[in-house]
Order: C-alpha cells, then structure tokens, then sequence
C-alpha cells in the first residue's frame, strides 16, 4: 500500500523542529523568518558564511546557528546527533544548500567537484544523516529539497555544471519520494522545491566567490539583482515560501513557482519541449537550435494561449 503524502499543515505545528541549509541569505533565511513566526520551538540554521548567518539568525526566534558545510558528510552526521540529542525529532528538513557558479563541460574538475559537493552531495549527505533518525523518531517529517528548472530544461552556455548538478538531484529526490512512499507506515515524505527568478543571493556570491579566485576587486554594481536590489521580473524568496507552504498543504511533490515574469503555462510549454527533444528525435536543446528556434516559438505560442 502506498503511503500517503504528509502534508505541511501536519508537521508544521506549535513546537515544531526545523533544519534549513543554505541559510545566511535568500530562500533558506525566508524559510527559517517564516518558521520562526509559525513558532518552531528550534529552527537550525547551517551555513558556511559565519558573519552573515550570525546576523540572520539574531533576528529570528529560536534560531541555532551552525556553521557547517554539507559537502562534509561527516560535518552533516554530526550536526544530525546533536540535534536529535538535543530535540529527540525534527519535523521539518530543508536541503536548500547550493552555489550558482558555473561552467562549460571542459571547465575545471575542481570547479565540477565543489559545485556537486554542494548541490548533489550536499543533499545526500543531509538525507543520509538525518532521514533514519526522523525515521526511528516516529514523528511526522517533510523532507524539501531546493532543485532548479535549470535541471529540467538544460539552459546551455556557461551552465553546464549547474545544470547537471540540479538534474542528477532530481532524479535522486524522486527516487527518495518512491522510495518513502512504498515503506510500511511511512510518516515522512519528500518534495522537490523548484523556484522561478528569485532575487536571492546566489549569484552576488558566485560574482564575489569568482572575484575572490581571480584576486580582482568586487563591486556589487556587477550584480544586476540581488535581495537588496531586487529585479522586477523575479519574486522575493518570502513569496517562494508561501507559494511553498501552500502546495505542501495540497500535497504536491513538484513544487514549480511561477515568478513575474513566467507562468506555469510557460514551465510547462518549456518542459514538455525538452523531453520531446527525446520522443521526437530532435537534436538536443533544440529550443536553442537555429533550425528550431521558430517552431519553438510556435508551439509556445500554441500551448499558452
């Protein structure tokens, strides 16, 4: 018998426990801001960036700041001992944890390890450490895992690494959905969180971190947006937590925001392209391909209007 899907509203009550990675800045601290106001009795905040998760943490009810890194499995066991030793549960685990710098195919390999490290290995490094322990708690849990459209749809040029690193973790949070809903009496179940445009933080630190390898100075003039210089076209990442929150409510594994500027109509003309790349035989990223490019146009047109 499959197990049902475990709803937000379910584990998400008074006294609550939460782990969010990634959570100095953008969707990881909107997360830990809403938690904190829904009164999580412990919001564990993980991140590298000591200075700035400090600050963010000062600022939201029962925030534990953990500077730790999630591309150390060993770093993950140890922060899931301590908080079961200190909490006995957690209700609520976001993998969010990931670096937007990127590359071409031959960009490298230290460049390829560190972006898995963070987006891939992160993610199975935070299930391996506490997805048994929420297991033998017997509690109610909800596993979200931030994935990308990036990892659907293939953009090509320089995010190549990126990519590949959001479409391996999709298909690893699908198989941990199968996974735990085919277990007797499972209390836990997983959604893949796949946000639109975000003025988060993401690409303000992979232009810093980039700055910082090449020993040049840093502007943020060179970041077009960011959470304090937020696009138009892009939602704040408060706006991907509600819109998450909602869709947990409903059940959904998927969870594809919309943002300012693209409908979901607009995802999903896009998706469905993509894997009719494969049924069609057509060359890959043929939305990107000049012999394409206007049925494209076309059939986006079709599906949208």
């Amino acid at each position: 018998m499959v197990a049902p899907r475990v709803k937000a509203n379910e584990v998400l009550m008074e006294g609550f426990v939460a782990v969010v990675t990634g959570c100095a800045s953008g969707i990881g601290k909107a997360m830990a801001i809403k938690f904190g106001e829904m009164q999580a009795s412990k919001i564990y905040m993980v991140d590298v960036d000591a200075e700035e998760l400090n600050q963010a943490a000062a600022r939201i009810k029962n925030a534990v700041p953990v500077v730790a890194d999630v591309a150390d499995a060993e770093a993950m066991e140890a922060l899931a001992v301590e908080v079961f030793k200190e909490c006995g549960k957690v209700n609520f685990l976001a993998l969010n944890a990931g670096v937007g710098r990127s590359g071409g195919p031959l960009e490298s390999l230290e460049r390829w390890h560190k972006t898995f490290g963070i987006n891939f290995y992160g993610v199975v490094h935070g299930t391996h450490a506490f997805l048994p322990k929420m297991q033998a708690s017997k509690e109610k849990g909800l596993i979200v895992i931030t994935g990308s459209k990036q990892g659907i749809t293939a953009p090509p040029g320089t995010g190549c690494i990126y990519n590949c690193s959001k479409a391996a973790l999709k298909v690893y949070v699908e198989s941990l959905e199968h996974s735990l809903r085919n277990t007797e009496n499972s209390l836990i179940s997983a959604s893949l969180l796949i946000p639109g445009w975000v003025n988060s933080s993401i690409f303000l630190k992979s232009k810093r971190d980039q700055a910082r390898e090449e020993n040049i100075p840093f502007s943020l003039d060179s970041v077009f947006f960011h959470e304090d210089k937020p696009a138009d076209g892009a939602w704040m990442p408060m706006q991907v937590i509600d819109f998450m929150l909602d869709q947990l409510n409903q059940g959904k594994f998927y969870i594809i925001c919309p943002d300012n500027e693209t409908s979901r109509q607009v995802d999903n003309a896009r998706m469905t392209w993509a894997m009719q790349d494969l049924t069609q035989d057509r060359p890959p990223l043929s939305r990107w391909h000049p012999d394409y490019k206007d049925k494209f146009t076309a059939f986006l047109n079709q599906e949208t209007s």
